[in-house]
């Protein structure tokens, strides 16, 4: 027997009512009665909700637990098996996937070298394909992709990349996307992503913060009041091409002095001779002289840099990822020099400085987070892994 579709109005009850659930879920497992006091949904709407996601494997409800008097709960919990966003990066010396359920959780991550700047758009994008094919589990359930690039993203184009010339004005989400067989793929800048995973699914950092990423380049994205801040075109948090020498070094974008032509993570490793990250580390490890120079010239660089952000926007807080993680303990020092004397808020409160507390796939992280982000504020995107036939009537109607 065919049952007739709901009218609209209750359809979009229903996804309101199931965002509140996930995002109660995505905040910590609960019983029915707790999601119900949570949500200020009625039991049975909780239970008409339930039933569908426990039936897909979607949740699963775990061994009752005693807690003083009263029936035993039987928590609710994200299903080992529920579907699966995959997060992608592109970036100018490497490729990476990162696997990620719906409450965070990581099934797989592959990062593999690759030299990005000379590659064609179409090598790159195959290449990045192929890498999430080998990544994503064979069984999995794929809620979709989202695809982070070095670059300033608008309108799905990726209409800047410096260090990576060959995607700019390069659609790479549609050509992924065709490539992997998927509807769409989600595609954003990778410093706004990798902050981007500070704030889901669990909060890493405070509300108001400038997350620092350095690599070949310096990106940076900024949070405020807790949300992920892209300014009118995409184009804010363009650390890296803030000018502190006018007539400075000249720079991949056309100008001159950009900040990352002095704290970039080729810059550094130029003037400490070093060829890695991880022998840079031992270098400054071993109190090499040149290594810490470096990377004290960096530090100060990025000091004046964040300066002139953070006299604009006015966070009290900087988050270092990427390299800039790795070398947090020797950057500190000369950022916080130049910021004390040059943020004039600094003279009333505290500017924080240290090390991202997300790991090496923050970037990727984000990008995964992106799309199961958008699966739990639009819970249609879960429909079509929902048999709403195969659940009992009576649960059904519940709702």
């Amino acid at each position: 027997m065919t049952t007739s579709p709901a009218p609209v109005h209750l359809q979009q009850m229903r996804r309101a009512n199931l965002q509140s659930l996930l995002l109660s879920l995505i905040a910590a497992p609960g019983s029915r009665a707790d999601l119900a006091q949570r949500t200020g949904l009625t039991k049975a709407t909780v239970s008409s909700l339930v039933e569908p996601l426990l039936h897909q494997r979607i949740l699963v409800e775990t061994e009752a637990q005693v807690a003083g008097r009263g029936r035993p709960s039987r928590p609710l919990r994200f299903h080992p098996d529920a579907p699966v966003a995959a997060g992608a990066e592109i970036n100018v010396s490497h490729l990476a996937v990162t696997v990620r359920s719906l409450d965070g959780r990581v099934h797989a991550y592959q990062r593999v070298q690759a030299d990005n700047r000379r590659r064609g758009a179409d090598d790159i994008v195959a290449a990045t394909a192929d890498l999430v094919r080998a990544t994503v589990p064979v069984d999995a359930r794929l809620l979709g992709v989202g695809l982070a690039v070095p670059g300033i993203v608008h309108d799905a184009t990726i209409t800047r990349a410096p260090n990576v010339p060959a995607l700019a004005g390069e659609r790479a989400g549609d050509h992924l996307a065709a490539l992997l067989g998927v509807t769409d793929v989600a595609v954003d800048n990778e410093a706004n992503l990798a902050a981007f995973a500070h704030l889901w699914p669990q909060r890493m950092a405070g509300p108001d913060f400038a997350y620092v990423s350095g690599d070949v380049g310096v990106g940076s994205g900024l949070v405020l009041r807790g949300e992920l801040f892209r300014g009118a075109t995409g184009f804010a948090g363009e650390l890296g091409h803030v000018v502190i020498d006018r007539d400075g070094r000249p720079c991949n974008c056309g100008g001159r002095g950009c900040l990352e032509q002095y704290a970039g993570l080729d810059t550094i490793l130029g003037a400490a001779g070093r060829r890695t990250v991880g022998s840079l580390v031992r270098a400054l490890a071993h109190g090499d002289s040149r290594a810490r120079g470096a990377v004290a010239d960096a530090g100060a660089a990025l000091g004046v840099g964040l300066s002139s952000l953070l006299n604009i926007v006015d966070v009290s807080s900087v988050v270092l990822g990427g390299s800039y993680a790795l070398l947090a303990e020797h950057l500190e020092p000369p950022i916080r020099a130049e910021l004390d004397t040059r943020v004039l808020s600094a003279q009333h409160r505290g500017i924080t400085v240290g090390p991202s507390p997300v790991g090496p796939d923050a970037v990727t992280g984000g990008a995964a987070g992106l799309i199961t982000h958008l699966a739990c504020m639009e819970p249609q995107r879960l429909e079509h892994f929902i048999d709403e036939q195969a659940v009992p009537d009576a649960a059904r109607s519940a709702g």
